[in-house]
């Protein structure tokens, strides 16, 4: 569900919201479902700019079918296999980071999400020369660890210096304030102005429960509308601009001894196309030392269940551990 904003298509201004908004018409199914002559004359708004309105929204937000054959030679032509850095989490994703797909780290606090997409940001943007743009919810974002991550793998001051610009860090800590960073983002490669941060092929968001487990209480209807917002936004954002959009996310127990499984419910499972699990475990030949391990939860190219040691250097990055309501089993 889209909640009309100004800037959304041409003609829908600030005043005209403010109208519409007063007369209970908020999101775009609300515009074109209603009776527009009745509209236009409650809001005192002209019937012909509404009219024009309605079509750009039918037109941006309406489905249109297409064959098999083009979408195959669409594939083919902008989907793009990133290299993570990590040979093992390479070989659970069959290569990398795929373009046009949100992919989701999901695990406990202390599992190595957040390290995980600090040396994915690293990867990226020392070793492709590719600009990365990372959402930081948490406040987990550690500018420091990225460095020493940066040094370890070139020696070149200079080259680390440019590399560790080339990542882009917005803290946004609410829904609402991610949706706004999201669509300014897409605004901005509509209109090919992206010279401060492009070429751009990784978005990085750590983490979307912590933003929306607070819209998720009380209620409820309301906060699953906003999460499918901030959904569409992801995979309209990796698809029509061919990026791979990185995700994380909390985990939870349905009783003390059952298995993990994400947050969020079953809504937001359609969301990624590829789910990892990430877990922190006691090393076979030592009780105490702990080994990261990653298995594949969900993919469209490999079998489920492969799991791997993920090698994440040995300075832990603190996640925080919020209370994780979810949407359903």
């Amino acid at each position: 569900m889209v909640v009309l904003r100004a800037g959304l298509c041409p003609g829908l201004t600030e005043d005209m919201l403010q109208l519409l908004r007063a007369s209970g018409v908020r999101t775009v199914v609300d515009f074109v479902s209603s009776d527009l002559e009745d509209v236009a004359q409650k809001c005192s708004l002209s019937y012909k700019a509404l009219v024009a309105v309605r079509r750009v929204l039918l037109a941006q937000f309406s489905a249109f079918p297409a064959n098999g054959a083009d979408l195959y030679e669409e594939l083919k032509s902008s989907t793009a296999i990133l290299p993570t850095g990590s040979p093992s989490l390479d070989q659970l994703l069959d290569s990398g980071l795929y373009t046009g797909e949100v992919t989701e780290l999901m695990g406990a606090p202390g599992s190595g999400k957040t390290q995980l997409c600090l040396g994915i940001a690293a990867s990226m943007s020392l070793g492709l020369k590719q600009h990365v743009v990372f959402l930081d919810s948490t406040g987990g974002f550690t500018a420091s660890r990225l460095y020493q991550m940066l040094r370890a793998q070139a020696e070149d001051e200079e080259e680390q210096l440019e590399a560790l610009q080339r990542v882009q860090v917005i803290r946004v800590f609410d829904v609402y304030e991610m949706l706004r960073a999201l669509q300014e983002l897409r605004d901005r490669l509509s209109q090919q102005v992206m010279s401060s941060v492009a070429p751009l092929k990784v978005v990085v968001i750590d983490s979307v429960s912590a933003v929306i487990y607070p819209v998720l209480g009380g209620r409820q209807s309301e906060g699953l509308a906003i999460m499918m917002q901030l959904a569409r936004e992801l995979k309209t954002l990796a698809r029509e601009f061919s990026l791979a959009v990185v995700v994380t996310n909390q985990v939870t127990r349905e009783s003390s001894t059952g298995p993990l499984k994400p947050a969020l419910g079953r809504s937001w499972s359609f969301v990624p196309s590829t789910r990892l699990l990430l877990e922190t475990k006691e090393a076979t030949w030592q009780k105490t030392t702990k080994q990261r391990v990653a298995s594949l939860a969900k993919s469209p190219r490999q079998p489920t269940g492969i799991q791997v040691e993920l090698e994440t250097g040995n300075d832990d990055v603190q996640e925080p551990s919020p209370a994780a309501p979810t949407e359903g089993p």
